[in-house]
């Protein structure tokens, strides 16, 4: 019961992560019009300024000062390049951003290097949030933080003893990742703001036509969208590994989400999100092959099927091209996407 509870819960940290990378560009998409292939590069220069930050000023400023780094960063962006290429259709607007993520990447090499850095969590982040203890007599029980070794341990024999801890980082992750769903929900639909960006794709000339600078706020939404990203940076460069290939590492699985979720859609990427950081986590956790699943539902296989290197994948080799035989199923049976209004 133990693994089960735990490896859903890395499942659901996982997806997290993905969401709050996926939210930003979902965000830019859907006010704007842009798919963002920069955007993990964001994610990735989040994480090493975060990184800068932290060794100066610690690790809880960094946590904001590095979001409003990468949003100020996106939102030059925006004004010098974007905007110019914005009336050329999507095309140039691809290749614009395409030209982004290289230069970024260059960039972030360049003043940092080509390793990986040891970018650590603050003090109160380190080690487990909580630890199941699995006795076979007693149980299940949960402890908050360290369980004593004494309590992983059994003095007879025939007792058995599991502690499965689950690292607070992955539940600070979590925790931001539902703070960030909730605060840009209530932002798109409970305040003013969110009405004049929502009003500025659909209307451009009638909000224009109140007083509002519509250019200053598609400036501003791919700011945020920047800034997000930043932030997910923060969180996933302390959790995981702060290196240059981490842009590529989730980059395409990112537009999977926005894809699978529904283009433009808040809810879609996030259900898109967790839906994928759960069957990739069960997909490693439950290492069996496929000889492995047929012996054990009793189905018979010849001498020739049991040689053959296929059979013998397990679901953790196949794991990492999950999400994208996901994709082709939404895009075969539901072009929209999960909770999507619009085709592709």
């Amino acid at each position: 019961m133990e693994f089960f509870i735990i490896s859903m819960l890395n499942g659901l940290s996982y997806g997290l992560l993905l969401f709050m990378l996926s939210s930003g560009l979902t965000l830019i998409f859907s006010m704007m019009g842009v798919l963002n292939f920069a955007h993990a590069s964001f994610y990735m220069v989040g994480a090493y300024v975060g990184y800068s930050a932290s060794q100066i000023v610690g690790f809880w400023p960094a946590l904001v000062i590095a979001p409003l780094v990468v949003g100020a960063l996106g939102a030059l962006f925006e004004r010098i390049a974007l905007r110019k290429v914005h009336k050329f259709g999507h095309v140039p607007e691809l290749l614009v951003t395409f030209g982004l993520s290289y230069v970024l990447l260059e960039l972030v090499q360049l003043i940092w290097g080509r390793l990986a850095l040891e970018f650590r969590p603050p003090e109160i982040l380190q080690g487990p949030a909580f630890t199941l203890i699995n006795h076979s007599i007693n149980g299940l029980s949960v402890l908050w933080g360290v369980a004593p070794a004494e309590m992983c341990s059994a003095a007879d024999a025939a007792v058995r003893v599991v502690c499965s801890p689950f690292p607070a980082t992955r539940g600070f992750m979590m925790l931001v990742a539902l703070v960030m769903l909730g605060s840009v929900w209530l932002l798109l639909t409970r305040t003013r703001i969110g009405l004049v960006i929502q009003a500025a794709l659909t209307h451009p000339h009638m909000v224009e036509s109140l007083g509002h600078n519509v250019p200053m706020v598609f400036m501003m939404v791919f700011g945020a969208g920047a800034a997000l990203a930043g932030l997910a940076g923060v969180i996933g460069g302390s959790t995981f590994l702060t290196e240059p290939a981490m842009a590529a590492t989730v980059g395409s699985i990112i537009f999977v989400v926005v894809v699978v979720g529904g283009m433009g859609s808040l809810s879609g990427a996030f259900l898109a999100s967790i839906l994928i950081g759960v069957i990739q986590t069960f997909a490693i956790a439950f290492d069996y092959s496929v000889m492995s699943l047929a012996q054990q539902m009793g189905v018979p296989l010849s001498a020739g099927a049991s040689s053959n290197s296929l059979v013998k994948l397990t679901l953790s080799q196949i794991a990492p091209i999950l999400p994208y035989l996901f994709l082709v199923l939404i895009l075969i049976f539901r072009p929209k996407g999960l909770l999507g209004t619009r085709e592709g």
